[in-house]
């Protein structure tokens, strides 16, 4: 085999093995993510075991931030609206987690590792960011209106209501509910 073959190859192989994937054909339906990508299940169902937030809740979630995208970001802002002069936020990745909760993440499970892009380490966060909310403000694992708002709103914030303030936010939070209400029927006839 040739250099050229050989350094092609292995170019090949190195980015199949760390690519984050992206969205599934069909995000709409919960099966379909499940067949499509059995390592997310897999990773959504060890969250699930190690920090007790149901797979629907995480997937309605997951959908909401960031429709299964490993990269995603949130918008630039603009000074004179031409000129770009950074993004709304540092929220990065399928989980849209901003740098210092990330940060905090990461040392709090010492998963120093742990990359926003990767779909294994954006569930683990999720799981461990939800159960804090549980811990914190009582908010059950699988209602998925409330830990949404906290999601967005940082714990402090949601301990403060600061969601009551902003009716867009509470209509997310609905239809992250009514998501995750469809992602847990749909999973409980998947073959």
């Amino acid at each position: 085999m040739s250099r050229y073959a050989l350094l092609l190859l292995l170019v090949a192989l190195t980015a199949c093995a760390g690519a984050s994937q992206g969205p599934p054909d069909n995000v709409e339906n919960a099966c379909e993510i499940k067949r499509e990508r059995p390592s997310w299940y897999r990773a959504m169902k060890a969250t699930e075991n190690r920090w007790g937030v149901p797979v629907h809740v995480q997937m309605a979630t997951l959908y909401q931030e960031s429709t299964f995208r490993p990269r995603a970001r949130t918008p630039r802002t603009f000074f004179l609206g031409f000129i770009p002069t950074g993004r709304v936020s540092s929220a990065y990745g399928y989980a849209q987690a901003i740098d210092g909760t990330w940060d905090w993440y990461r040392d709090e499970t010492g998963r120093r590792s742990a990359r926003r892009d990767r779909f294994y380490d954006a569930s683990d966060f999720m799981g461990w960011y939800m159960s804090k909310t549980t811990k914190q403000s009582g908010v059950d694992p699988a209602d998925a209106y409330r830990q949404y708002l906290a999601y967005h709103e940082g714990h402090a914030g949601f301990a403060r209501g600061s969601y009551t303030a902003k009716p867009w936010l509470v209509n997310t939070a609905a239809r992250v509910q009514a998501r995750s209400t469809k992602y847990s029927e749909q999973l409980r006839y998947c073959p």
